[in-house]
């Protein structure tokens, strides 16, 4: 077999419907859309879940519960790569990180997460920090602090 062999299988390929051309195509006229009304009219969309009118499910059924996502707590996140700019024996805190640029936005506090390592001895202060972050700071014998 040779790609200049290759023809596609018979019935694989359709033409695609070209409506409003002719009586015998069952498709003339009016185009498989009925006569007048909205759903006939170009640039016709209907919006998900719309009931012609009637009030629709979502608004009839009752709302119950309670969801936490008004508030949630989003952190700035950080690496401890990002960390290995600032010279030995600094204290990086939130003010810190923010007057470098590092970080754009406090939100709800900063969290240090574990990814790549430390290689000068430092102090970080921050709200939260990952396991693996902890871990690799005490290893390193430098300090972090739970603001």
């Amino acid at each position: 077999m040779k790609l200049n062999n290759l023809r596609v299988p018979e019935g694989s390929k359709k033409d695609p419907i070209r409506v409003g051309r002719g009586i015998s195509s069952g498709k003339g006229k009016t185009s498989g859309k009925g006569h007048k009304g909205q759903k006939a009219r170009s640039g016709y969309s209907r919006k998900a879940g719309f009931e012609g009118g009637q009030l629709p499910l979502y608004r009839r059924l009752p709302k119950r519960g309670f969801s936490n996502a008004n508030f949630k707590k989003e952190y700035a996140v950080l690496n401890l790569s990002d960390l290995n700019l600032f010279d030995e024996g600094t204290v990086v805190t939130p003010e810190l990180l923010k007057e470098t640029g590092i970080i754009k936005k406090q939100l709800s506090g900063i969290k240090i997460l574990g990814n790549g390592s430390l290689e000068k001895k430092l102090t970080v202060k921050a709200h939260k920090f990952s396991m693996t972050a902890k871990e690799k700071i005490e290893a390193a014998d430098e300090k972090e602090e739970v603001i």
